[in-house]
């Protein structure tokens, strides 16, 4: 699917990486779902669920069907499984963004419980000075690559980031590696240690507020395609032999000529498929009032 044009969206190759999609919404469409949705506030997303599938109704009844089985197949196409859609400068408003990337993600699964948060959705600022327990908000390192969910107990098939604000900022685009483009994909996946389940957990970390250790392998299979799952702060490796594999792999992702800056306007927001594509942030440049706010969904596909 590298271009579908409808009345309501047109889908196109996204010029900073081929294997990602870019959606184009009607502006008149969009305006039309934001008035519609207007007497739904944010507080009442978070306290009653189904007020988020409500959202995402009034969204596919104004932009058609055909929408969400796009979405649906972007998504889940291991040869793309990426995208990007935004609100198209009709909108600067905090809610207007939550309203529209939580339809948006009810057209496809339900969210997880953030525990960061308290919410289904995360909001977390980058700024000049930090004194997190994470190199999420460290603007002037490289966030190095990972994928999502990998220390808490649910599944995690997905998740979206998605831009509010952006202050004298210069650099800290998104990182992103399909796995498929890496070239050293078939050595890591058959080495003796791709199958070992390793312990995950944050439970160290106070930011995280979770408690939760799992065992997991690094590579699975799901879909007859060999997926990932990598977190280089959460993995706790047992013996030197371990640390050495997975310090080997990072060094090779991060290296990758396949691991491509992708950036994300202010109002836009990039949905990944967490099975197979792996992302971080690149540094910024240094500067005093620098200031990022985004958010975050991640959650799990819908079985109906």
């Amino acid at each position: 699917m590298n271009q579908v044009k409808t009345l309501t969206y047109e889908v196109k190759a996204h010029p900073d990486h081929e294997r990602l999609r870019q959606i184009q919404l009607d502006p008149s469409m969009l305006q039309q779902f934001f008035t519609e949705i207007s007497d739904i506030n944010v507080e009442r997303l978070e306290y009653v669920p189904f007020e988020r599938f409500y959202v995402a109704e009034k969204l596919k009844e104004i932009a058609g069907d055909s929408l969400q089985q796009t979405l649906r197949q972007i998504i889940h196409d291991r040869s793309t499984g990426g995208f990007t859609i935004g609100v198209q400068g009709l909108t600067e408003n905090a809610d207007d963004y939550i309203r529209f990337a939580t339809a948006v993600t009810h057209l496809i699964g339900i969210p997880n419980f953030d525990s960061m948060s308290g919410k289904y959705y995360a909001r977390f600022t980058v700024k000049h000075t930090d004194n997190s327990d994470t190199y999420l908000r460290q603007a002037y390192r490289i966030l190095e690559l990972h994928t999502d969910g990998t220390f808490v107990d649910e599944p995690t098939d997905w998740l979206i980031m998605m831009k509010f604000i952006e202050q004298n900022a210069i650099g800290g685009e998104s990182r992103l590696l399909h796995l498929d483009d890496w070239e050293d994909f078939s050595k890591f996946r058959s080495h003796p240690l791709a199958s070992h389940q390793f312990k995950y957990s944050y439970a160290d970390r106070g930011t995280k507020n979770t408690k939760d250790v799992v065992y997991h392998s690094t590579f699975y299979e799901q879909n007859n395609a060999t997926c990932m799952r990598y977190n280089h702060q959460a993995t706790h490796p047992q013996n030197i032999e371990q640390a050495m594999y997975l310090k080997q792999l990072q060094i090779s992702m991060e290296n990758s000529p396949a691991t491509l800056p992708v950036s994300l306007p202010v109002g836009q927001l990039v949905m990944l498929n967490n099975h197979f594509w792996l992302h971080g942030r690149e540094a910024f440049e240094k500067h005093p009032e620098l200031f990022r706010e985004l958010m975050r969904q991640r959650g799990f596909f819908a079985r109906i």
